[in-house]
């Protein structure tokens, strides 16, 4: 007698239909909150702007100031790149971000009117119904402000919007600042995928998160929350 091996019940038409409607690269778009506004990185506009707040130099905007900082530390030392010897080379880097399953936004400081950071979508893949939110930093002077917090929550409610069944959240499994940010802002752990990547000459093993659609409407009220409640 032959086993029957179990499967899941097919998945209903009106969520396969979704597959078909949306595109490898995510469309263009801005995307506005209450703090920031998420808009399509455009190079030659952004380059200038996000090198100055990224390179560990002192920076005063508006009435915020930090004073020269160990870039290394505080934003690159888990990125693909970074620290940048000079404005060309950060121009590569972002550039780099682009392709044809991703779509980088620069994100904006609306109090401050002037970029902050950086955060994509990437990995798009609309046969599984999944994408991904990487390729994120912040400046200091945006790091503890809600700057990260409303960022990811309009990536994420314009994800599920648009009718993914999953977003994801990837980091190195010793960035505990990125861990600690995934799982406050709600975010399931996955687990680890240890020698995932070399970057840099070193070893990255990958912690990997998780909201599902299911999932949203709980994340959702958890970040609104945190966002926009009066204290």
């Amino acid at each position: 007698m032959t086993d029957i091996l179990p499967l899941h019940d097919p998945l209903p038409p009106e969520v396969l239909a979704r597959i078909a409607a949306l595109p490898v690269k995510p469309e263009s778009l801005t995307l506005t909150g209450r703090f920031v506004e998420l808009r399509p990185l455009d190079v030659e506009r952004d380059a200038e702007a996000l090198y100055r707040i990224s390179n560990g130099e002192s920076l005063t905007l508006g009435e915020r100031h930090i004073p020269a900082y160990d870039a290394d530390a505080l934003i690159w030392r888990f990125m693909l790149g970074g620290p940048f010897a000079d404005l060309e080379a950060m121009k590569a880097y972002l550039r780099g971000n682009d392709g044809p399953a991703a779509l980088p936004f620069t994100v904006v400081d609306r109090a401050l009117d002037h970029p902050v950071g950086v955060a994509t979508y990437m990995n798009s893949i609309p046969a599984h119904l999944k994408i991904e939110l990487g390729s994120i930093w912040y400046s200091p002077i945006a790091q503890r402000t809600p700057a990260n917090t409303e960022a990811t929550y309009l990536m994420l409610r314009h994800a599920f919007d648009l009718g993914y069944r999953r977003v994801e959240w990837k980091c190195n499994a010793l960035n505990e600042r990125s861990m600690r940010a995934a799982l406050r802002m709600g975010f399931q752990f996955e687990g680890i995928q240890e020698s995932h990547f070399i970057i840099k000459g070193r070893n990255r093993d990958t912690a990997w998160y998780r909201v599902l659609d299911r999932e949203w409407p709980g994340v959702q009220a958890h970040l609104e929350k945190l966002l926009y409640s009066e204290p």
